[in-house]
């Protein structure tokens, strides 16, 4: 098994593809069972969302989406090891950099969408 593990390991970026499950996982959750009232446990919550339940509502559904997405793309990103020839180390970084960058990105971009759907709601 420890062979097994070592050989993967070496050809798939570890990072990657575990965090990729997770946030395709979470995505999918979410999707399913969004959280119907606000609160401070789980669910996609920043202050601009906070404000109302309509503005909760919107961010659960669309935020469940872009975690799917990450997901999806971390998942793809674990399998550049033997495309691109880069050892472990430089494949943990780079699972972890598009892990930060990613989640970054849907803070953003739901960010962004809130504004677009709520412009002068508070």
């Amino acid at each position: 098994m420890t062979e097994f593990l070592n050989y993967l390991a070496d050809r798939i970026g570890i990072v990657a593809l575990l965090t990729g499950i997770i946030f395709m996982f979470a995505g999918l959750m979410m999707m399913k069972y969004p959280p119907k009232k606000i609160n401070d446990l789980y669910g996609y919550r920043m202050p601009s969302v906070m404000k109302s339940q309509e503005r909760w509502d919107f961010a659960q559904k669309f935020s469940a989406v872009k975690s799917f997405q990450l997901g999806v793309l971390l998942f793809g990103v674990s399998f550049l090891n033997p495309l691109i020839g880069i050892n472990q180390l430089q494949s943990c970084n780079i699972g972890i950099g598009v892990m930060i960058l990613g989640c970054a990105y849907m803070v953003f971009v739901t960010e962004k969408a809130i504004k677009k759907n709520f412009p002068n709601k508070e």
